[in-house]
Formats: C-alpha cells, structure tokens, sequence
C-alpha cells in the first residue's frame, strides 16, 4: 500500500516543484516615612502593581480564535520593503547528516538583531518535490520582508527560521524522478530531522525547545511531510501547517492514525488549499475529510484563483506567520 501511495503521489504532483514563481507594570510613587528629627529620612516603595497574566487559551479555544482570524490573501502591505526596517536575510549553513551520510545544506534565517541572550522558537518549512532548501528563500516568496513587516506590525513573534533540504537517500543526492524510490527518500527526511537537523540547530543556535516553541509546516510534498512529522510526533511540534499537501499521507499513515493523544493535541492544525490548483486537485480535502471522521480540530484555509505555486504559498505563510508561538 505504501508503494502505490507513493507511485500515486509521484504522478499527481509532477508540476510541484517546477512552479515558475511560492502592559505595562507602573510602580507606585514613593511613600515617605516618619521619622523624628534623630533620624536620617527614609524613603519606601510601595508594592509594584502588575496586571493579572492572561490566562492561556486551551487548544480548542485557540484553533477557534485562529479560524477567526485567517483571511484568504495577504494584503499588499505586508509585501513591501520599508526603509525603517532591517531585514533578516538567510543563511545558508551545512550539517552532517548521519541518516543520508552525507553534508546536506539548509537555509536558516535568524531575526536581524539575533542575540544569544535570548532563547527563540523554531519554525521549520519544508519545499516540495523536485526543489532545495532554496525555494523559501526566494525573492519571489519574499519570507524575510513578509515576517519583518509582520513582527513590526505587532502580528508575529521572533522566531527562528529554518529552510532544509528533505530529500533524504544515502544512494541519491537529489531527485532523479517521480517514483517509489524517490518518494521514499522525502518521506525519510522525518528521520533526519529528528536524528540529525533539529540536534544540529539547537546546537548552533539559541532555541527555545518543546512543542510551544515548534512548528511545521510546508508546500506539496513538503506539506504532506510536514503533516505526516507532525501526526507522529505531536510531543515536538505544537503548530502543524500545510499548503497544497501532495497525495500519499493515506498510505504513509492509515486513515484512523490521524488523530492526536488527547493530552498532545496541536495548537494549531492549519491546512492551505487553491481551488484552482490542478496538481494536488482535491487530495488536501480527503485529508481534512479525514481529520473531520476522527474528531480532529483544524483551520481551513481555501484560496480562490492561486496555483500550485508560490501564489499560495506566500498567503498560506502570511497566515501561519500570524497565529504560531502565541
């Protein structure tokens, strides 16, 4: 079964990887005390008021909240360079991969003003068949401007980005073609993540670890792993995301095991779908179908005329941006 999930995922997402674009605490003042004139004047503060923490929304409150929040496209705004800002730019950076034996590159992006004083979460996105750790990194998706233009608007928190390259075969360097043998090597990469690139970032960087503080997500096939890693280790990633998820995940996984333990639900499942997207057609449906049939909470996210392409990319990410690690 697994065979033939794969071989029916190589041939409904052949274009995937050929797209042509992707409160403030006040302190009272001062209060003087009395003292007799033998003594020298004392000065006493009195107690800091702070206002009450606000009380952390449950999963299913959070998801609900997101759903509210989500709009089909970004507005045009959040595209643009502004002479204010410094933006991040990627990194690329090269790690040993002990699963695929070999170096493999991966495309980081750190906030412009990084410091190793503080601890940061860690947003992985993985691309899809056919392409590198490069594809995110495109002028075309423009991820740098859109999450600074974010983080300055008061919609994003600072976080880590990390861009890897998830085809993972000890005989292949890259893909060679849309087949089980190649299929395989994708679905790997969820063995190098844990085994070899989160071990590796956690090392090199300063991160904030745990499922509050990781998310998932990615474009075709790499929305497929993405949701795939995140259905088998909810323990790691609390922000589970999808754009135009490839064929396969039902194959790779039975339909009954998407679902999540009842103390490890995510705290955001966000599935990105186009209407118009002739590649994957309707197999992001049948995954929330399937999510629906077991109870499992999610965020649609359907978009109109986009492609299979970095035009619903940057949507999807513009929304997922805006709703993890909060």
């Amino acid at each position: 079964m697994f065979r033939k999930a794969a071989a029916i995922a190589a041939a409904l997402i052949m274009l995937a990887g050929c797209s042509s674009s992707g409160s403030s605490n006040s302190s009272s003042a001062a209060e003087s005390a009395a003292v007799s004139s033998e003594e020298a004047p004392v000065t006493t503060a009195a107690p800091a008021e702070t206002e009450p923490e606000e009380e952390k929304l449950t999963e299913e409150e959070y998801m609900e909240k997101c759903k509210n929040t989500v709009v089909e496209l970004m507005p045009d705004a959040f595209d643009g360079k502004h002479q204010d800002y410094t933006y991040p730019e990627f990194q690329k950076l090269s790690y040993y991969s002990k699963t695929a034996e070999r170096d493999t590159p991966v495309n980081v992006l750190l906030p412009a003003d990084y410091s190793e004083d503080k601890q940061y979460p860690v947003l992985y996105i993985l691309h899809g068949y056919w392409d590198s750790e490069d594809w995110m990194a495109r002028p075309v998706v423009n991820l740098n401007k859109i999450l600074k233009n974010l983080q300055e608007n008061g919609e994003a928190e600072d976080m880590i980005i990390v861009c890897p390259y998830i085809f993972c075969s000890k005989e292949l360097p890259r893909c060679t073609g849309m087949n089980d043998e190649n299929s395989l090597a994708y679905d790997n990469f969820i063995n190098d993540l844990l085994t070899d690139l989160m071990p590796f970032i956690e090392s090199k960087f300063s991160i904030a670890k745990g499922p509050d503080n990781t998310a998932i997500t990615g474009f075709s096939m790499g929305g497929r792993e993405s949701l795939f890693i995140g259905i088998k280790h909810p323990e790691l990633f609390g922000y589970i995301g999808a754009c135009c998820p490839a064929p396969g995940l039902i194959g790779q996984i039975k339909e009954s095991d998407m679902v999540f333990p009842e103390d490890q639900k995510p705290r955001l499942l966000f599935i990105s779908s186009s209407q118009a997207d002739g590649v994957v057609s309707t197999f992001p449906d049948s995954y929330r179908k399937a999510f629906e049939k077991n109870g499992v909470d999610f965020v649609s996210h359907v978009l109109k005329r986009t492609g299979h392409d970095h035009t619903s990319v940057r949507p999807h990410l513009y929304n997922f941006l805006r709703m993890i690690f909060k």
